[in-house]
């Protein structure tokens, strides 16, 4: 059917191609102008006999009249090619008779209208040769005889324009050497006039003859293509010819309709169509919406379209598409109707999916973020002007990701559809719960009564999802935090709702997570100076803005510089200095803490170049800087390109490395310790301490925090234990102990006497230039010398 459809054009451009193919003088490169070529030649075929008799006539009229005036030698060679070319031409003719005349080119048409041109120069020579021996009365029988070839030959070839035109030219050329004097003016007038209009006669009629058999052509392509896509719908498994008589009950009924139904064609035969479709609900008269459509555009007589209803076939509900047209006789009387049908289930079936997929989440089966929104949009609406109107909660669970990471995203999948289920439970009055994406979901509160109801949910939602979840044989804990908006307080329009309780939700996860928190102004002013901050932190690593200072590490007995800690610092050009406080976690949500670590560590390893070569650089690594699979490849590209050696360099990881379970993180610092670099392990005792972590990596030095050291100063009895179990185990695995942040003459003496063997604070020395670092050593030819 493809094939055939492709034939079809519109009626310009079929017009087009018949013009072309009708002068010959161009290629046919469609099947439509190959038809009319065809049709040219067998036209001009059907009516060749009366040529050739007319031929013959007039060869048998010239040598009776012309004999006397004309030498017989020159009459008998004329003779001889006009009977020669006509033999010729009755030659070329039968060839074509005999193949059908199918095949045919451009070129065939082209031979035609040279055996044309033959005959028409003969009977031109003839005029010529007439014309200088006859007298004027012997003139005028030539031109009748002229005149009646020409009409002979413009009849036969009226459908070939170009051998008309290559039949009649040389006989207007012969008519002006016939009428040569200067008294035969008039005749030569009406003769050439005569032939012109032989001539525009045949290019008409041509032009004719080629669109109204375009025309055909495509009425004909047209009614196969019917006739092909009426037995496509008997014989096809998807769509099947249906028809009614007047009273609307199915007649002539076609074997794909009975097989769908189920049912013997002489059991529908006469059926009430509506009856049959409304299947068992007939009797109740409970009719879809659909089938109700259908007997509406019986009744009235009219057509309809891909009207889809459904049908009950064997007790299945099947889903139909139906198009029809009333048929009526030649006297207009109403016969019926007639359509198409076609089972569209599956089509029906995948849509309902497809809409599903578009509005619930496929994981969870909670509304996803787009039906949410429309959720909360309806909602906003429902309570404009009124205060307070809408709520909308914004949940995100606490510690999820370590639970991807450590057991898998497929029990992570499993777990949020048991966190899916568990929001059902709790909002199954008005609230609207849906995911939002990730470990993130959303509950939109239609009309908010006080405040207090969404602390109360807010609550609930906390409760039940920090309940312990069973996935396969692991028992697994999460938290929620929850942040909370209404309207029109906190927003007028969805967006900004939704945007209010982000905010208060990023709230709730930095103070902890595990609580909600409900939305305020100045959050909106937190978000947009870390906004602000972050962008300036881009641009200051664009443009160097930052700087390090060291802070010397001292020998707690002699107080001997062993080392340095690098510290970056920024300074903006408008805000000032900017306490790392502030912008170490704005580089690390933005994902910025990598390159400015690995551009401190470059800063530091070359500075250390121009220290003594017993004095160490400690710079702190962050946990991203480790996940990342070419930290060890800048550790090492920057040694190498400043020359210190591995063993002058200390890198220091908080016990936030060992918190999401990375195996990764801890094959980096056995790679690390495999070069002779030296490792630190700081704030130990402020986090999650365990001492598994001293057993999964051999740390070069512990650092106990500054808060341990003020405790013991103010002789504390948890903090001098703790300094004094970690000095013990240390010492037991054969690492050191840095003492951080001592700052008076109390503090170093206590942490002597508990042991420590390095200490660091403002009694040595706060953060420094590192030409002030440089200037704590002697000067390096002293250094040569000593």
């Amino acid at each position: 059917m493809g094939s055939n459809s492709n034939h079809i054009v519109e009626p310009d451009r079929q017009e087009r191609a018949s013009l072309r193919a009708m002068t010959g003088l161009c290629q046919v490169s469609d099947d439509v102008g190959t038809r009319v070529l065809e049709a040219q030649l067998r036209t001009a075929d059907s009516v060749a006999l009366l040529r050739q008799v007319m031929n013959l006539c007039g060869l048998v009229f010239i040598w009776q009249v012309f004999t006397h005036c004309c030498s017989p030698v020159m009459l008998g060679l004329w003779s001889a090619g006009l009977i020669g070319c006509t033999l010729v031409g009755v030659l070329m003719d039968r060839a074509r008779r005999n193949a059908n005349n199918s095949g045919l080119t451009s070129r065939d048409l082209r031979r035609h209208g040279l055996g044309a041109l033959l005959q028409g120069i003969i009977w031109a020579g003839c005029m010529m040769l007439v014309a200088h021996a006859g007298e004027t009365e012997e003139l005028v029988a030539l031109w009748t005889l002229i005149s009646c070839i020409m009409v002979c030959g413009a009849i036969s070839y009226a459908a070939t324009p170009l051998s008309a035109a290559a039949f009649l030219l040389p006989c207007i050329a012969g008519l002006f050497g016939m009428f040569h004097d200067g008294g035969q003016l008039p005749l030569r007038a009406l003769a050439t006039s005569y032939a012109l209009s032989l001539l525009i006669g045949c290019v008409i009629y041509a032009r004719t003859f080629a669109r109204q058999h375009s025309t055909s052509v495509q009425l004909e392509e047209k009614s196969e293509v019917v006739s092909l896509l009426l037995r496509e719908y008997e014989g096809g498994g998807s769509d099947w010819l249906w028809q009614t008589d007047s009273l609307r009950r199915i007649s002539s009924v076609s074997t794909r309709f009975a097989e769908t139904m189920g049912l013997d064609p002489a059991q529908l035969e006469g059926e009430p169509l509506v009856q049959i479709l409304a299947g068992s609900s007939w009797e109740s008269g409970r009719f879809a919406a659909g089938l109700h459509s259908l007997a509406d555009h019986l009744k009235r007589r009219e057509s309809f379209s891909n009207l889809v209803l459904p049908v009950e076939v064997k007790g299945e509900t099947r889903w139909w598409e139906l198009s029809a047209s009333p048929r009526h006789d030649e006297n207009g009387l109403f016969l019926g109707f007639r359509g198409v049908a076609s089972d569209v289930t599956a089509q029906r079936e995948s849509a309902d999916k497809i809409a599903r997929l578009a509005r619930f989440d496929p994981l969870t089966g909670l509304p996803n973020r787009s039906h949410l929104r429309e959720a909360l949009d309806k909602a906003m609406a429902a309570t404009r002007g009124r205060t307070p109107g809408c709520g909308f909660l914004m949940i995100d669970l606490d510690r999820f990701k370590a639970i991807n990471d450590t057991l898998g995203h497929q029990t992570g999948d499993k777990l949020l559809s048991q966190v899916a289920r568990r929001l059902r439970q709790i909002c199954s009055g008005p609230e609207f719960c849906g995911r939002i994406g990730g470990d993130e979901f959303g509950v939109v509160i239609p009309t908010v009564s006080d405040s207090h109801r969404i602390e109360q949910l807010s609550s609930a939602i906390i409760s039940a999802l920090s309940a312990p979840y069973q996935v396969d044989q692991h028992m697994l804990y999460v938290g929620a935090s929850v942040g909370s908006a209404m309207s029109p307080m906190d927003g007028g329009e969805s967006e900004s709702l939704i945007r209010s309780a982000d905010l208060a939700l990023y709230r709730a996860k930095d103070e902890g997570g595990g609580l909600h928190c409900a939305y305020e102004p100045q959050l909106h002013a937190k978000a947009e100076e870390r906004r602000l901050l972050e962008l300036a932190l881009r641009e200051a690593l664009a443009k160097d803005q930052l700087h390090v200072l060291y802070q010397p590490v001292v020998d707690a007995t002699s107080g001997r510089v062993l080392g340095f800690e690098a510290l970056v610092r920024w300074t903006h050009p408008e805000m000032g200095p900017i306490s790392p406080a502030k912008f170490v976690p704005v580089a690390e949500e933005a994902r910025l803490i990598a390159p400015i670590g690995e551009w401190v560590l470059r800063t530091a390893c070359m500075e250390a170049m121009r220290w003594p070569d017993d004095v160490r650089i400690a710079v702190n690594v962050s946990a991203e800087q480790l996940t990342n699979p070419s930290f060890v490849s800048a550790v090492v590209s920057a040694l190498a390109q400043s020359g210190l050696e591995a063993r002058r360099l200390e890198l220091e990881v908080t016990e936030s490395v060992f918190m999401n379970e990375d195996a990764g993180a801890l094959r980096v610092l056995d790679q690390l310790l495999g070069l002779g670099i030296q490792l630190s392990l700081d704030d130990f005792g402020t986090g999650y301490s365990s001492l598994g972590y001293l057993s999964r990596t051999r740390f070069n030095t512990i650092k106990i925090d500054r808060s341990f050291v003020v405790g013991a100063s103010k002789n504390t009895p948890e903090s001098l234990a703790i300094i004094r179990a970690v000095v013990t185990l240390a010492d037991s695995l054969g690492m050191t102990t840095t003492a951080e942040g001592v700052e008076t003459e109390v503090e170093l003496e206590m942490v002597r006497q508990l042991g420590c063997k390095k200490v660091q604070g403002y009694y040595f020395g706060r953060p420094m230039a590192a030409q002030d670092a440089i200037g704590l050593f002697p000067p390096p030819q002293e250094r040569a010398r000593a």
